[in-house]
């Protein structure tokens, strides 16, 4: 038996029957009548279509499957509609999501938006210290944010509502925040000055509350609606390769109620079998039929190297592109998937920018057997409102490298500690082996195969979003 969650209030056009009609499905027979009018080159087209756009929603269940359903995965934080604060900086050992940041705390909300809104209270935070809420919605659209940058420091409370609240503002809410589906993931990064600030940091996650609107009034709560068994997702791994990837993209479209930008694409889908709410089921399909789904899969991946190859490692395009609302990406799901791949939950453009450093200045992938200098001119540190760093990552799996110095970044309230270069400028040592004692302030240590490094900027100032400012280069010293 999985782990269930209690699934509130369905809006009118979906309903809690939906919801246990899907259940019900999934116990008959399974039959292929839903592909014989295709052709495979059809199939194939959709398949990949629909992968494009679907990756970063079965990612996103993935992770949020971890945090907040599978009380036995080692990634689970609690449940749903309640905060969850880690009072520590992320390492290796965490592995649910892929290129986090080790620079500030993270606290978690999953949202269940059905039977009612939630309230989300901050504290008033000390000026000149940055904290960000960011709003993803199952699609990973980023609807919104609260914090230094985007409502400023001080205290109040803001009403999160799903698709079907119709409501009005209560008094004493700031603002009200609307999402587009029924579930939603709240990420909280609270800025951590140093070791010793960690219980500074304590004390304001400690502020932040997570309570339904029923509560923060003081009225009955709705009634509850019936329980719901969580699909088992499938691993990182399976979700490349594996048809029942569309079944689980199926489970997870039934939250997300079709808008009208998307129709003609749902309907599309639907000819495959890819239809929010039915199961799919791919040992069903003829052999050449299933074929053409694994072909299509094969396909988007195909589109993901060659956008990453082509756009993103050639600068043309960067994470500014690939983050944001559903007005900014604007249809552009390919940019949507690579995002997610690459790093998922990143903020949009305003928030924070991520250079990204996938090859060196020779445009050759990096790797622990050589080593690199990455420098900034006197004058060319990156332009923040709140702060940068520079993490990194191992390869194939995208997570940080563990090493002797438990470093795993390099970021501005470091600079302090960092030996500048005659001309005032800094340079930064990437290694696997330590430089020397006299360069080891400076080093951030590689591990010893392939990696990728990303700079992050919080609260970027204007020069960088412009395009004023650039990352400096990469360079490979032997």
């Amino acid at each position: 038996m999985q782990p269930v969650l209690l699934l509130t209030r369905r809006n009118a056009l979906i309903g809690s029957a939906a919801v246990l009609a899907f259940a019900a499905s999934r116990t008959l027979p399974p039959t292929p009548a839903h592909a014989q009018d295709l052709s495979a080159e059809e199939a194939r087209a959709i398949a990949k279509e629909a992968y494009i756009y679907g990756f970063p929603l079965v990612d996103s269940y993935r992770i949020q499957y971890s945090y907040f359903v599978g009380t036995e995965n080692p990634e689970y934080k609690g449940g749903w509609n309640e905060i969850h604060n880690t009072a520590r900086v992320y390492t290796p050992d965490d592995k649910a999501i892929q290129t986090p940041n080790s620079d500030t705390p993270y606290s978690f909300v999953g949202a269940d938006l059905r039977a009612e809104p939630l309230v989300l209270t901050v504290p008033e935070v000390e000026e000149g210290r940055y904290y960000s809420i960011q709003f993803i919605d199952m699609y990973t659209f980023n609807f919104a944010y609260v914090g230094s940058r985007a409502t400023g420091n001080g205290a109040g409370s803001f009403l999160l509502a799903g698709p079907g609240w119709n409501g009005e503002k209560p008094a004493g809410i700031k603002d009200v925040i609307n999402c587009e589906t029924e579930l939603a993931f709240v990420l909280y990064r609270t800025q951590l000055f140093g070791p010793d600030d960690i219980e500074n940091v304590k004390k304001i996650q400690a502020g932040y509350k997570v309570e339904t609107l029923s509560t923060f009034l003081g009225q009955p709560a709705p009634a509850a609606a019936p329980a719901v068994d969580f699909m088992k997702p499938l691993t990182p791994d399976e979700q490349k390769t594996s048809p029942k990837f569309f079944d689980v993209l199926n489970f997870v479209m039934q939250f997300c109620p079709a808008v009208p930008a998307e129709t003609e694409l749902r309907a599309r889908f639907a000819r495959l079998g890819i239809e929010a709410g039915k199961p799919f089921y791919p040992d069903a399909l003829p052999p050449e039929m299933r074929g053409a789904v694994e072909a299509g899969m094969a396909d988007a991946w195909a589109a993901f190297k060659q956008f990453k190859e082509t756009e993103l490692d050639t600068g043309k395009k960067s994470s500014a592109d690939g983050f944001g609302t559903r007005a900014f990406l604007n249809g552009d799901y390919l940019a949507r998937m690579s995002s997610a791949v690459l790093g998922i939950y990143g903020n949009s453009k305003d928030e924070a920018l991520y250079p990204v450093y996938f090859v060196d200045a020779d445009n050759k992938p990096m790797d622990g057997s050589s080593r690199y200098t990455l420098r900034f001119a006197p004058d060319g540190l990156p332009p923040v409102s709140a702060f940068w760093s520079l993490t990194m990552y191992k390869l194939p799996e995208s997570l940080l490298s563990a090493n002797k110095l438990d470093r795993y970044l390099i970021n501005s309230p470091m600079l302090p500690s960092l030996a500048k270069d005659a001309d005032g400028g800094l340079t930064l040592h990437i290694q696997h082996e330590s430089p020397g004692a006299e360069d080891e302030p400076n080093w951030l240590p590689a591990p010893a195969g392939p990696f990728f490094m990303v700079m992050r900027l919080y609260w970027p100032k204007e020069e960088a979003l412009d395009g004023g400012w650039k990352a400096p280069p990469l360079k490979r010293v032997n």
